[in-house]
């Protein structure tokens, strides 16, 4: 049996260094990134444009009146005067997309003719269009009927249903007290 040889205490202090090294480096340079602002995205954009300036869908002049929002319902809505069959099945399948999720989003035709799709809601401008609404374009509405993001005619689906993902994500859903109490038992 061969002898054994003494430790090199340069060699383990190389070790200890590459050992330290591989835990603090990350480190290091995840501070450097947030401190020089080096690799970080300025803003996290979306899709649509956000649109402060339209009234809440309470003021919207509509002949229907049952579009008004629900306090816990997104709401999609969107003008259908060009084109309305297409744009429809288009929101539609985005809905469907949506998965366990879609309970949550409502979509609000307006105009058009036909008859509405599962989970649509039917609606026509009262005399002339607002100023603010030009032909196939898309609101996202908060809960409570607020105006968020706006779509042109141009849009892809994919891009609304990021946004519409997102905005699900960030915002919980809020269970009602009866669905509380039901759980709890």
């Amino acid at each position: 049996m061969r002898p054994r040889r003494p430790l090199d205490p340069r060699r383990q202090r190389l070790k200890l260094l590459a050992l330290i090294a591989i835990f603090a480096l990350p480190l290091m340079t995840a501070w450097a990134m947030v401190e020089w602002r080096i690799g970080i995205p300025e803003q996290r954009t979306a899709h649509g444009e956000l649109v402060p300036d339209i009234p809440p869908l309470a003021q919207w002049p509509l002949t229907d009146r049952d579009s008004e929002a629900d306090a816990d319902t997104w709401l999609l809505a969107f003008d259908c005067s060009l084109d309305c069959a297409a744009l429809a099945d288009q929101w539609w399948r985005l809905h469907r997309a949506l998965g366990r999720e879609a309970p949550r989003l409502a979509r609000l035709r307006i105009g058009g003719a036909g008859e509405a799709l599962p989970g649509e809601r039917l609606a026509r401008w009262q005399g002339q269009a607002p100023a603010w609404q030009t032909p196939g374009r898309v609101w996202l509405l908060a809960p409570g009927g607020e105006a968020l993001l706006t779509y042109s005619s141009e849009v892809e689906a994919r891009d609304v249903l990021d946004d519409i993902n997102h905005l699900l994500r960030v915002n919980p859903e809020s269970r009602s007290q009866r669905e509380r109490q039901v759980s709890q038992r």
